[in-house]
């Protein structure tokens, strides 16, 4: 029914940081904390950007490189998601690292797992310093919770244990479980619903962040025997900070021009543009515009970042502000979000 899904073993997001939910798009100011004891500190680190959003994700091998890039290569970003496999689930970090696995850690989150906690607090340091959250992004194509049979609660609490364990700020749920949500019977939603519920339990809202990255048609109404996201959204959207949407991969017609992705989608897919998932009840803050790097990055979908660029500044011209994703790096650097950004968001 879907077309594949690009794999994105959990990855790291870069995201900016700002004081409870302000609005910041520029580097934090590092000498804000003066004067806060080391809790305070810790939370406020931590503390929830507001929209615009500016996500990328990281899961790729890249030579000479453990664990997220260098802060050099993703400034412009706010939110890195690098994408980490470790323990018994599989997570992303955010900027994302790769994801984080059931059976275990791979790829940027063993490396992630690798580093002592000297080497990991100094990179978080620095991508604090530079305004950029890093979170952890769990599953991606590799895994399907809910046909597996995996207690959503049980997972999410192992999962969260793992965020605090390893000082993350975060987690993506990079949930792709197509079999689940094809079956019409809600599985797929209640598990969703119940896994977000248990995430907040250990990582509260306004003191981590919690994100998803569903693909866009999960948001068409009247489609999803269980409600889709949208049924998700109605139940736990006061729990997730926003939407890292997969506008790609859907078909290769789907999501390519500025009309079907922000105002109008296709008769295959209807209702899931940008302004229709709104009209259904989804802040536009929370709309976060996923898209490939590159056109090898999916398998449809893929703009140029000017082209995008266009889009984004339309969309903010009617009062959209939710941000743009990519996947991943390093196909995307700060060039690439510098050109989406444009005069729009500069």
């Amino acid at each position: 029914m879907f077309m594949f899904s690009v794999p994105r073993v959990a990855a790291i997001a870069s995201t900016v940081l700002s004081l409870g939910r302000l609005v910041h798009s520029t580097p934090t100011n590092a000498n804000r904390f003066d004067g806060l004891d080391n809790t305070a500190r810790d939370i406020l680190s931590r503390a929830t950007p507001a929209a615009p959003h500016w996500v990328i994700y990281s899961d790729a091998y890249v030579s000479g490189t453990t664990g997220p890039p260098a802060v050099s290569a993703v400034t412009g970003f706010n939110t890195l998601h690098v994408i980490i496999s470790c323990g018994s689930p599989s997570l992303t970090l955010h900027s994302n690292l790769a994801f984080l696995l059931v059976e275990g850690a791979w790829d940027k989150a063993e490396e992630w797992t690798t580093l002592t906690a000297a080497q990991r607090s100094s990179i978080k340091t620095q991508y604090n310093n530079a305004g950029i959250k890093l979170l952890v992004s769990a599953f991606g194509s590799t895994d399907v919770p809910t046909s597996s049979g995996y207690n959503a609660t049980a997972l999410a609490t192992t999962m969260a244990n793992w965020v605090i364990e390893y000082d993350l700020d975060g987690i993506d749920v990079d949930y792709e479980d197509f079999n689940a949500f094809d079956a019409g019977n809600g599985s797929a939603e209640n598990w969703l619903i119940a896994f977000t519920k248990q995430l907040r339990v250990l990582l509260p809202v306004g003191q981590y962040i919690v994100t998803h990255a569903p693909v866009a048609p999960w948001f068409s109404p009247n489609i999803w025997g269980g409600g889709g996201y949208l049924r998700v959204h109605e139940s736990v959207g006061s729990l997730i900070d926003w939407y890292n949407i997969q506008f790609y991969n859907q078909g290769t017609s789907e999501y390519t021009t500025c009309a079907n992705l922000l105002t109008t989608s296709s008769t295959t897919w209807p209702g899931s543009a940008v302004f229709q998932i709104a009209a259904s009840g989804v802040p536009l803050s929370k709309i976060v515009i996923g898209k490939p790097a590159t056109s090898g990055d999916a398998s449809s979908g893929y703009m140029s970042s000017s082209t995008l660029a266009t889009c984004v500044s339309q969309a903010k011209s009617q009062g959209w502000n939710g941000g743009a994703m990519v996947w991943e790096y390093p196909g995307a650097t700060s060039s690439w979000i510098e050109t989406v950004r444009g005069s729009a968001f500069p």
